[in-house]
């Protein structure tokens, strides 16, 4: 069946359902029976345990009886006595495509004692992703290749083939996902989250959103304001379609690697690549234009730019890319710049897959020829952009059409805190100022002087963290937005992997 053929399929099974309905009573649910974690999951310190169990969840909301799917979920109890005990604080890493069911374990690490004492920390993996169910997209159009094709399209015929990758990668989703395909996305994962509250046996759910989890903590504020705890959005996704959020984090990649060109010269004595802004662009350069000319073990230009597009999301990550870089100039070596995990790693497989069905779900798509303008229009401002988090633009050739766009925050949610870096570039501390305006009472707590994605029990600020926990502990509201001293630019240091 072509993928025209099996969008007019979809289309015409979607005209048949009936349209969302606002949140309604749940029926109730069944107790999460826990027991033994798969290894993915760490083990932590003891006397601290954690504990994993599942539910089970209609497809489609609107037929209980029909098709369902299992959400795997993780927690860890409180570690305070039953007087400190808050209830539960529901956690989501970000994404779309991100585990949760290990960062149960993993954040709660971080957090300050008095929310370790205060929650139960619960971790879920979202429908569609790791052991919830999990989805493929078979090759995703070639994404998987090694090396994949040049992301940056520079001429005509470049730009055709572009479309074409994305053509295919929406056509292989279509195939891998099958009939799932119209029921993964982020207001049904918020249903879904409603569900775990519930089998936890919990009147409200607290939640800690960072990144992806600000869209999708936003998400149930707008569905079940009368079920929300406290919560806290870090590192936040504006209240925009994702095509329109992945453009603008496009542009503000492009200043952050500026900054981070500017870092690594007036560190030149460590990383030897020059003692100007221009010189370590020019270097940059050398290393994308020789990678795209002789590939070293399947690791190419694209790979660079997906190196590079990781490394500018977290300063202590800035080292190892300068110094990989000055190794493949120096002797063609490729190993700095290579993540810990394999790219085309079935858990990479099953994120990737994830994310582009879910940001396609949620909103409107764009046309392929908005986004060649789009394109363009980068390139005019450098001629060598990363593109890596343009991920939306296979919504252009999506099967099917959401009826509507998720909704987002509400007037009745009850006060949120929004936590932003003030020079995150993965995620601009623009959509933390726009999600508050359709979150009233929220507040903002900002990270000055800080270049990096994730601040709450992250960064180890204290008076990041002191705000947080305040709020999560004894539910104290700032009075008004709070500024925090930041860090500053670093110093170099270790590998940062």
């Amino acid at each position: 069946m072509s993928v025209h053929t099996r969008s007019a399929v979809i289309l015409c099974a979607l005209a048949l359902l009936p349209a969302p309905a606002p949140a309604a009573a749940a029926p109730p649910a069944p107790a999460v029976r826990f027991g033994d974690c798969p290894d993915s999951v760490p083990r932590p310190p003891a006397p601290d345990r954690v504990e994993c169990g599942r539910i089970d969840v209609p497809l489609d909301r609107h037929h209980p009886e029909g098709p369902r799917l299992t959400i795997a979920v993780s927690r860890v109890p409180a570690s305070g006595t039953p007087a400190e005990r808050r209830g539960i604080l529901l956690v989501n890493p970000g994404g779309p495509g991100g585990s949760g069911l290990p960062y149960a374990v993993t954040k709660r690490a971080k957090l300050p004692e008095s929310v370790r004492r205060s929650y139960d920390v619960i971790g879920f993996d979202p429908r569609g992703v790791g052991r919830s169910s999990p989805v493929g997209c078979g090759d995703m159009g070639g994404l998987f290749d090694s090396p994949s094709a040049d992301p940056v399209p520079a001429s005509a015929t470049a730009e055709r083939a572009y479309l074409a990758s994305l053509r295919d990668m929406a056509h292989d989703c279509a195939t891998g996902a099958g009939d799932v395909l119209p029921y993964l996305s982020t207001e049904r994962t918020a249903y879904d989250m409603d569900a775990v509250r519930a089998a936890l046996g919990e009147p409200r759910t607290s939640f800690l959103g960072v990144s992806y989890g600000s869209h999708l903590g936003a998400a149930y504020a707008a569905l079940f304001p009368r079920r929300v705890g406290r919560m806290v959005l870090d590192s936040v996704v504006g209240p925009w379609d994702w095509y329109a959020f992945d453009v603008l984090q496009s542009r503000a990649l492009l200043r952050q690697r500026d900054t981070f060109f500017e870092w690594a010269a007036a560190h030149a004595d460590r990383f030897g690549l020059g003692s100007d802004a221009d010189d370590i662009r020019r270097a940059a350069l050398r290393v994308r234009r020789g990678l795209g000319a002789a590939p070293v073990d399947g690791f190419g230009a694209s790979e660079f730019d997906r190196a590079v597009y990781r490394a500018l999301g977290r300063t202590e990550r800035w080292t190892t890319l300068a110094d990989g870089m000055r190794n493949y100039l120096n002797d063609r070596t490729t190993d700095g710049l290579r993540p810990g995990t394999a790219f085309d790693s079935a858990d990479s497989r099953n994120y990737e897959a994830a994310n582009r069905i879910v940001k396609c779900a949620d909103g409107p798509a764009p046309t392929p020829d908005r986004i060649l303008a789009d394109i363009r229009r980068t390139r005019r401002i450098d001629s060598q952009p990363v593109l890596t988090g343009m991920e939306a633009s296979t919504c252009a050739y999506w099967p099917y059409r959401p009826a509507r766009r998720t909704p987002l925050g509400g007037p009745d949610a009850p006060p949120v805190l929004l936590v932003a870096s003030a020079h995150d570039a993965v995620t601009p501390i623009e959509g933390a100022r726009e999600l508050g305006e359709v979150l009233p009472g929220s507040r903002l707590i900002t990270l000055a002087d800080d270049y990096s994605h994730g601040v709450f029990a992250s960064r180890g600020n204290t008076c990041v963290d002191g705000t947080v926990a305040a709020y999560l502990v004894g539910g104290k509201v700032p009075d008004t937005d709070v500024r925090c001293a930041g860090p500053g630019l670093p110093e170099p240091g270790g590998d940062g992997r």
